[in-house]
C-alpha cells in the first residue's frame, strides 16, 4: 500500500481528500495534521467520515510526513512554502494544492503579492496536458480551480494557434473560497444574486496566461470570475475569437483528437453543474456562433478542481491508471 499523508487537513480540499482516499484500493493514509485540532479525531471535524478513520490529527511536523510516499500539502497559499522544500529533499513525492509552485518565482510574487521565500521548480499538474511530465515528478503544484476548467477549454485550440483571443466567464460555488466565513460569502449577501469580483484581477489569470502561451505565444486572454449561491462547481463560458472559419463539426473533431483517451473528458450536448457534481469529470459543450466559437466546460471545483485531481496525479506519479479511486458516477440530481 502507497501510504499518505495530508498537511492541513480541516479545510475543504483536506476533507475532500480524505473522503476520496477512503476507498482508494491502494492508499492508506498514515498522518493528517491540524495544529488548531491537534489530538482530535478526523471525524469530529469531518463528521461525514465517521467510520472511516481512526485517526488523530497531528502537528505539521516533516519528520512526521517523512515517513509517507506522498504528502499532499491542503494549506492556504503562502504557507505550503514553510513545507514543501524540506519535505522534497526526502524519498517523499509532493502534491501542492495551494498555489506556491504553480508558476514561476517572478510571476508569483507579481500575482500573490508576497515574496517567495523557498522556490522549488514543479510539474504543473493539468493531468490531461501533462501526463508525461507528472509520470518522473517529485513535485506537482496542482492548478486552481478556475484554471483548470478554463484552459481545458481553450487548449485544443490554442495548440493549433489559431486563438486571436479568449474571454473567460467562470462562475463558482462558495465553497471555492475556502471555509472560513468572510462577509464576502455570508449567505444573506449571496442569496438570489451572482456577483462579480476580482473582475479584471484575478490571481488565477497568471495560470491560465502561463498554460495557454505555452501553446500559442501571442493568445490574449481575459478572465472574469463570479460567485453563485450554490456550495459546488465552476461553470466556465470561454469566447473563443478565431483566425479563419471552423464549423461546429469541425471545432467538435479538433477536440475529440485533442482529448482522445482521456478518461475524464466528457463531451455533452449541454452541460450542467449537477452532471459533474462529487466527481472528477469535465464537461464540454461546443458551440459555434456567427463571430465566436463558444466552448462550455463544467468541473466540481472541489474534485476535478482541487482533491478529485490531486489524486489523478497521485496515481499518474505512482503508475496506477489516473481513474484509480475516482471512478464513480457524479452525484445526480
Amino acid at each position: 500500500m502507497i501510504k499518505a499523508g495530508i498537511i492541513g487537513g480541516t479545510g475543504y480540499t483536506g476533507g475532500e481528500l480524505l473522503r476520496l482516499l477512503a476507498l482508494h484500493p491502494e492508499i492508506e493514509v498514515t498522518a493528517v495534521s491540524s495544529r488548531k485540532e491537534k489530538g482530535k479525531k478526523i471525524h469530529t471535524v469531518h463528521p461525514h467520515l465517521r467510520r472511516f478513520y481512526d485517526l488523530e490529527f497531528v502537528e505539521p511536523k516533516v519528520d512526521v510526513f517523512s515517513e509517507c510516499d506522498v504528502v499532499f500539502t491542503a494549506v492556504p497559499h503562502g504557507e505550503a512554502m514553510r513545507y514543501v522544500p524540506e519535505l522534497c529533499r526526502t524519498d517523499v513525492k509532493v502534491i501542492d494544492l495551494s498555489a506556491d509552485y504553480r508558476l514561476s518565482r517572478e510571476k508569483y510574487e507579481e500575482a500573490y503579492g508576497k515574496e517567495h521565500r523557498a522556490y522549488v521548480e514543479a510539474v504543473y499538474g493539468l493531468t490531461e496536458l501533462h501526463k508525461r511530465e507528472i509520470r518522473k515528478a517529485k513535485l506537482v503544484a496542482n492548478p486552481g480551480c478556475y484554471p483548470t476548467g478554463a484552459i481545458l477549454a481553450a487548449a485544443p485550440l490554442a495548440e493549433l494557434e489559431i486563438v486571436e483571443r479568449v474571454v473567460f466567464d467562470s462562475k463558482s460555488g462558495m465553497s471555492g473560497a475556502g471555509a472560513a466565513p468572510t462577509e464576502f460569502t455570508h449567505y444573506p449577501n449571496l442569496h438570489e444574486a451572482i456577483v462579480p469580483y476580482r473582475v479584471t484581477n484575478h490571481r488565477h489569470y497568471y495560470e491560465m496566461e502561463q498554460e495557454l502561451k505555452k501553446f500559442q505565444y501571442d493568445i490574449r486572454i481575459s478572465f472574469t470570475p463570479q460567485v453563485f449561491p450554490g456550495s459546488r462547481g465552476i461553470l466556465t463560458n470561454a469566447h473563443v475569437f478565431l483566425r479563419g472559419e471552423l464549423e461546429e463539426n469541425e471545432l467538435k473533431e479538433i477536440y475529440e483528437k485533442f482529448y482522445e483517451g482521456c478518461y475524464f473528458i466528457r463531451f455533452q450536448e449541454n452541460v450542467r453543474l449537477s452532471y459533474v457534481r462529487g466527481s472528477n469529470f469535465v464537461d464540454i459543450s461546443i458551440y459555434r456562433g456567427d463571430d465566436r466559437a463558444v466552448i462550455i466546460s463544467a468541473i466540481d471545483n472541489l474534485v476535478k478542481g482541487a482533491s478529485g485531481q490531486a489524486v489523478q496525479n497521485m496515481n499518474v506519479m505512482f503508475g496506477l491508471d489516473e481513474k484509480t479511486g475516482l471512478d464513480f458516477p457524479p452525484l445526480f440530481p
